[in-house]
């Protein structure tokens, strides 16, 4: 954890959000995730949908996300998050996997950096200088792991909104009133919070501005992780009250566990259980040390999962290195292959444990490099930390 510091965030530079391609950094398998923007134009709609189509754990309607990339050659995708700490692998890593592969059928990606949500969520607690530094830093991130950029956009939510204030509210005010209030709860958990938590006005608030930024951004595809599904059917059920045809195709992808048993989501909040994405290669070697990872146990195993959603993805294969009594070498291809083995016992937790810590700190090193020798990127990093110093020693 880094000291402390009084360092004032408006006095680091603001990133430009039309960051170029060209600095990005990383190798990434073209077969699973491009990180460069192929041209669309040898995809065939079938090839488009299956790419767009592996994004997501579930797809709310197949057959509206079929139609659209048959007839829409730019679509737009909705993405977007809330500034609150450092980022972890799946923010990182997975996110650029999912933007990649919707940039290279076409899509344009729309990121909402929700700072003003960020806020309403008190989130540093509510500190729009911190929030937006926070923003800054993640932004540096995904430049250096491998974004593909060309058709990513960067929008501030609160110079969005700002800037097109007129066509916001009414919208949202047009949600609100038809939606009643049990309705608008049971969305609660896209702030990771429940409907039994002693909510605020403001967090009330929040899913009716998230279900309008759908609208506002003109997305086509919501493409956020499974915790956001109940606002994006919210967008849908509202276009049935408006007699809107054309409703946001949802497509949702998975939640990476914790590396702890039992951690369905991995959390920021307890550092043991995630990786960051600036995480020097000890630290990783030591999490993934400790994570829990059963022999002869494929489900529910955070190992396995990191293996399926981040190594493969990126390097299309995963490597087990081990002297010739203990198997010898072996490259999986498939997480079907490497479940058998898993599962037989032929292959250990001792073996896949080196083997993934070794694959991740090989994605992570251009962002630590990058965090190095980048002042601008350092600088953050320094803000950030210090603001997650500063929490922990007011809560004690």
């Amino acid at each position: 954890m880094a000291d402390a510091s009084d360092e004032n965030p408006q006095s680091i530079p603001v990133v430009d959000s039309s960051i170029s391609a060209s600095s990005a950094v990383g190798s990434l398998s073209l077969d699973a995730s491009p990180a460069s923007s192929s041209s669309t134009t040898e995809m065939t709609p079938e090839e488009k949908f299956q790419l767009v189509r592996s994004v997501g754990e579930e797809c709310i309607q197949e057959d509206e996300l079929r139609n659209l990339l048959a007839k829409k050659p730019n679509p737009i995708c909705y993405d977007g998050f809330e500034p609150s700490g450092r980022m972890h692998i799946a923010q990182g890593v997975m996110k650029t996997i999912s933007v990649n592969k919707m940039t290279k059928a076409g899509c344009t990606v729309k990121i909402w950096i929700a700072d003003w949500f960020a806020q309403l969520n008190n989130k540093m607690g509510g500190d729009l200088n911190k929030i937006r530094t926070i923003g800054r830093y993640l932004i540096e991130i995904w430049k250096a792991v491998g974004m593909d950029q060309e058709k990513v956009e960067f929008l501030w939510s609160s110079d969005e909104i700002n800037g097109r204030a007129s066509e916001y509210w009414p919208l949202v005010m047009d949600i609100a009133r038809r939606n009643n209030l049990a309705r608008i709860t049971r969305c609660c958990q896209i702030m990771g919070r429940t409907d039994q938590d002693d909510l605020t006005a403001a967090q009330i608030f929040y899913p009716c501005m998230q279900c309008a930024d759908i609208f506002f951004l003109k997305a086509d595809i919501c493409q956020l992780g499974m915790d956001q599904r109940k606002v994006n059917v919210l967008a849908r059920e509202y276009c049935d009250d408006i007699k809107r045809k054309n409703k946001p195709i949802i497509l949702s992808h998975h939640m990476l566990p914790g590396l702890k048993e039992g951690q369905e989501k991995m959390s920021k909040s307890d550092p043991t259980s995630s990786i960051y994405m600036e995480d020097e290669e000890a630290e990783v070697n030591l999490k993934i040390k400790k994570a829990y990872c059963p022999p002869k146990i494929a489900e529910g195993n955070p190992c396995l999962e990191y293996i399926k959603y981040i190594v493969l993805p990126w390097f299309g294969k995963f490597e087990v290195t081990r002297p010739e009594q203990n198997g010898g070498n072996k490259v999986f291809a498939t997480m079907e292959e490497l479940i058998a083995d898993y599962e037989s016992g032929s292959l250990h937790p001792g073996d896949v444990k080196p083997a993934l810590a070794k694959a991740i700190n090989q994605i992570l090193q251009p962002v630590r490099d990058h965090f190095k020798n980048d002042k601008t990127a350092r600088d953050l990093l320094k803000a950030v930390k210090a603001y997650r110093v500063t929490r922990i020693f007011q809560l004690n």
